[in-house]
């Protein structure tokens, strides 16, 4: 499998390291700005932290700069995600400003930037033996469902895609994730699903269409 391979194990570190430290360093600035616009606009805290499954499912915060407000209907209760995401949130999310938070992500080693997008803690339970391949490498902050869809796909199609990556991980392969990720961010493309203003959630994949 790709995971195994020498770029995999040594050389794939090494670049997440060397580039994200970089980025860090000279662009200081842009993270200074965003906070600012999001504590003037979306309010605090800026930095949105949860917990995500890593590699080997083991959990880890993923950082982001928030994109929702804390609006809450009369009995206190936060109002649905399309209500809550403004037009200056869905900026952050179209041009993935949100995400570079999660360049401290990679340089800690809790992600790299190639890999599975990092999901929710509570579908570790819901996948099927082939679907839990995606934590035998660490998760990205691009991926090859991001570049094939993104939030457009159905869970089984991303699951499918991120388990291609795992099995062909190259640099070959990431070179081109990352060529394809500035296209798609650049054209603004499938940042949300057809009918929510985020993901729909995953709910297990259905018996007939699991692996046996």
């Amino acid at each position: 499998m790709g995971k195994n391979s020498f770029y995999a194990r040594y050389v794939k570190r090494f670049f997440d390291v060397a580039i994200s430290f970089t980025v860090i360093v000279l662009f200081w600035w842009v993270y200074l700005i965003l906070a600012v616009m999001v504590r003037i606009r979306l309010g605090s805290p800026v930095i949105f932290k949860q917990p995500r499954p890593g590699k080997d499912e083991k959990v880890f915060n993923l950082y982001k700069f928030r994109t929702m407000t804390d609006k809450r209907d009369a009995k206190g209760e936060l109002l649905p995600d399309e209500e809550r995401l403004p037009e200056f949130g869905k900026k952050l999310r179209a041009t993935s400003l949100d995400e570079l938070p999660e360049f401290f992500n990679i340089l800690k080693g809790d992600m790299s930037f190639v890999g599975p997008r990092p999901l929710l803690v509570k579908y570790l339970p819901l996948y099927n033996k082939r679907q839990r391949h995606r934590h035998d490498v660490r998760p990205g902050l691009t991926g090859w469902a991001q570049v094939n869809g993104r939030n457009l796909l159905s869970w089984e199609d991303r699951f499918e895609k991120d388990v291609f990556y795992v099995k062909h991980v190259s640099f070959y392969l990431d070179l081109k994730i990352v060529l394809m990720t500035i296209a798609v961010v650049l054209r603004h493309d499938d940042v949300n699903s057809a009918t929510d203003a985020t993901m729909e959630a995953f709910t297990g994949t259905k018996p007939k269409e699991q692996d046996k």
